[in-house]
């Protein structure tokens, strides 16, 4: 990680050297800083979640700030206050000294909703993704209505047979990718931030199932599950069945944030005006 960081550090170096930029805005990249050009470093995790303890977290977080505050600025992707999204991520007892909340950030545009079916969206890294994508479509055979699959990858091999009531897709576009979620009943997805603020927009209910290992969607998992947002499960042994028995009596409380994937437009722009 380090050498990746230096790597692009001095990518940086030269392009900026070559093209003669006038800011720079990065997400989650931290060699892309600048001494003399206005850098911004874009996160919503500000406070790393190990998985080894508070102690390695604790050492974590002031190596963590040191490399945030090389930047002009830290745009937290979250609300300030409570309720919230990221939790403890993204608020901790001390932020960094140039840190600023932007609220929240995503791909969809609001939309009229329903609820026409049950939606599978799969996403992320190897082999995790096809071992879920797996357990999934063989549990969605018998469910009781209308599904539509979203497998994640365009590496998958095609389903030979298709069940009527599934709708089946290797990967999708953001244009699809909106009244699919606007239409949905219920959405079992990871746990994955940008997920996560796509959902808020429509606010949409969900069976969040973290990749094991990721220690930052397991956290997210568990967060948003006690506070009544969303219903979380293991992948290890997930019953399609036990969790839709389940979440008939889950809260799935809505966060009531004031605008909150607005709120990024007046830091933009005042940042902008100060080039």
């Amino acid at each position: 990680m380090l050498k990746t960081i230096k790597t692009e550090h001095e990518w940086l170096l030269r392009a900026a050297s070559e093209y003669q930029f006038d800011g720079i805005i990065s997400d989650n990249r931290y060699g892309m800083y600048h001494p003399n050009i206005p850098s911004i470093i874009m996160t919503h995790q500000v406070v790393a979640q190990s998985g080894l303890g508070d102690m390695v977290d604790a050492l974590l977080r002031g190596i963590h700030y040191q490399r945030l505050q090389r930047f002009g600025a830290c745009w937290v992707v979250d609300v300030q206050g409570v309720p919230n999204l990221a939790g403890k991520l993204a608020h901790p007892d001390v932020l960094p000294d140039n840190a600023k909340y932007i609220g929240l950030l995503s791909q969809i545009e609001h939309a009229a909703t329903s609820e026409k079916h049950l939606l599978v969206l799969l996403s992320g890294p190897e082999p995790q993704r096809t071992m879920l994508a797996d357990k999934l479509w063989e549990q969605v055979q018998g469910y009781d209505g209308k599904v539509v699959f979203v497998e994640g990858s365009e590496q998958v091999t095609y389903k030979g047979l298709i069940p009527a009531h599934i709708t089946y897709h290797k990967r999708i576009t953001k244009e699809v990718l909106t009244p699919l979620i606007a239409d949905a009943s219920l959405v079992i997805c990871r746990s994955g931030y940008s997920t996560l603020m796509d959902l808020t927009v429509l606010g949409k209910k969900a069976i969040l199932i973290p990749t094991p290992g990721q220690t930052e969607q397991e956290f997210l998992g568990k967060h948003l599950h006690k506070e009544g947002m969303y219903y979380c499960a293991a992948q290890k042994n997930f019953s399609l069945h036990q969790a839709l028995k389940d979440v008939k009596n889950f809260p799935f409380h809505q966060p009531t944030m004031q605008n909150p994937h607005g709120l990024y437009k007046a830091v933009v722009d005042e940042w902008l005006a100060s080039l």
